[in-house]
């Protein structure tokens, strides 16, 4: 008998920990197959919502930000390079060097959800970005992206030249602001628990479990 859990996934397509949290909750559901069942949806958050056009060196971005020197930065990339290795995620940190807007991603993501093919499109995201270094806030980049995810490429042009889930992503990531919440990812579960971080599948496992037996 299986149980099924409504996941709310808060998070950036530019945020290295939402990538990371994501392989985790995946390998935890391949280890809970045929006990429960996952209703995924990805809620839109921005890290850097003023982000300019052109984008940010990252160094010098997270300096800004968090105070973090080059060397903490360099560390906390290899970390992140290494739990992603361990989860079958590729981070090719040589290649991403500048941090960008993210609101036109969130808007497809928000499209995608329509036809049922988040989850394609939120992986092909993390993977332009991520693997690949490439910048989630040009349109090229993004038409790719769905094109990886098998979704009708002239409808997404379409939504890019127009306003379209402008508001309803900005109503979504209010949302969850009100909440309380502030960093990502954020999962929530049946509108009711709360997971934060990226943490380890056997975290999301057991949390998972307890959830659905409850």
């Amino acid at each position: 008998m299986y149980s099924t859990l409504k996941i709310d996934f808060v998070s950036d397509v530019s945020c290295p920990w939402c990538a990371i949290g994501l392989q985790s909750l995946q390998t935890a559901l391949e280890r809970l197959e045929g006990e429960v069942r996952a209703d995924i949806h990805f809620q839109p958050f921005e890290l850097n919502p003023k982000m300019v056009p052109e984008g940010e060196d990252i160094t010098e971005h997270l300096h800004k930000k968090y105070g973090s020197t080059p060397e903490q930065a360099a560390a906390a990339r290899e970390n992140i390079r290494q739990r992603g290795e361990a989860l079958g995620f590729t981070f090719n940190m040589d290649k991403r060097g500048r941090i960008y807007n993210t609101f036109d991603a969130h808007r497809l993501l928000h499209w995608a959800a329509t036809s049922g093919q988040q989850l394609a499109l939120k992986k092909a995201l993390f993977t332009a970005y991520f693997t690949q270094g490439e910048d989630p806030s040009n349109h090229e980049v993004l038409l790719r992206a769905v094109r990886a995810a098998d979704l009708d490429v002239d409808e997404a042009q379409r939504v890019l030249a127009t306003d379209d889930y402008a508001t309803e992503v900005r109503e979504q990531e209010q949302f969850y602001l009100d909440q309380g919440i502030h960093s990502v990812p954020a999962v929530v579960i049946n509108d009711r628990h709360l997971i934060s971080g990226g943490q380890p599948p056997e975290v999301f496992e057991q949390a998972l479990r307890q959830i659905a037996a409850g």
